[in-house]
């Protein structure tokens, strides 16, 4: 049976998925580098080290040892950054925290996992295939489906539409908080407080 990082007393490796560079900065695909920087930013963690395909920092969050890193792949490499850390720290991928943008899940709506498929993340895909195993924590921050009949791939890429902006904050300091709690209590305590009962609003569309 797969042991967790509430499990163990090792280090915590949390990932948040992006691509790097200017030019997708603020895009939806790119929440993952959002919360792990903010959660990062309040725990004092800066995220200046370079190596292992990524960008990454060291400290403790809330009394866990965590390790925070953002891949320099682009999205569909992620593993290769996974992978790195993963064999460095000499850790199970239990131990592994994945922060990403889900099309799944209404803007707003956050959702903890422990294992399962890529649900046609491409980042999370690779991570599986590359670290070995579908049993790793993930916490999933929705982002809605297009509302003009965009691409996918277009959708992802671009930025929140401008009635979104303030709710996508709100979204990411939630996401924040929500990561806190499972490196303080675990995924099931974060899966009790963050998940909430689906709204007329969001059922509709």
């Amino acid at each position: 049976m797969a042991e967790y990082w509430d499990q163990t007393p090792g280090p915590v490796l949390v990932l948040g998925l992006g691509n790097p560079g200017a030019r997708y900065a603020g895009t939806r695909h790119n929440l993952g580098y959002a919360v792990t920087g903010l959660v990062a930013e309040r725990h004092g963690l800066g995220l200046t080290r370079s190596g292992h395909k990524s960008l990454w920092g060291k400290g403790r969050v809330a009394g866990r040892e965590v390790i925070i890193a953002q891949p320099q792949t682009y999205m569909n490499l992620s593993g290769e950054a996974a992978q790195s850390l993963v064999s460095y720290y000499g850790l199970e991928p239990g131990s592994l925290i994945v922060v990403h943008d889900d099309l799944d899940l209404p803007l707003g709506r956050l959702k903890v996992a422990i294992k399962g498929g890529p649900g046609g993340h491409k980042g999370v895909a690779s991570i599986i295939a590359l670290v070995g195993s579908e049993f790793f924590g993930r916490l999933k921050v929705g982002i809605g489906r297009p509302r003009f009949e965009e691409s996918t791939e277009k959708f992802v890429l671009s930025g929140f539409y401008a009635d979104q902006r303030e709710k996508v904050v709100e979204t990411v300091q939630d996401a924040a908080d929500c990561l806190e709690v499972m490196l303080a209590s675990g995924a099931q305590a974060a899966m009790q407080r963050f998940h909430r009962p689906y709204s007329n609003e969001e059922e509709e569309g």
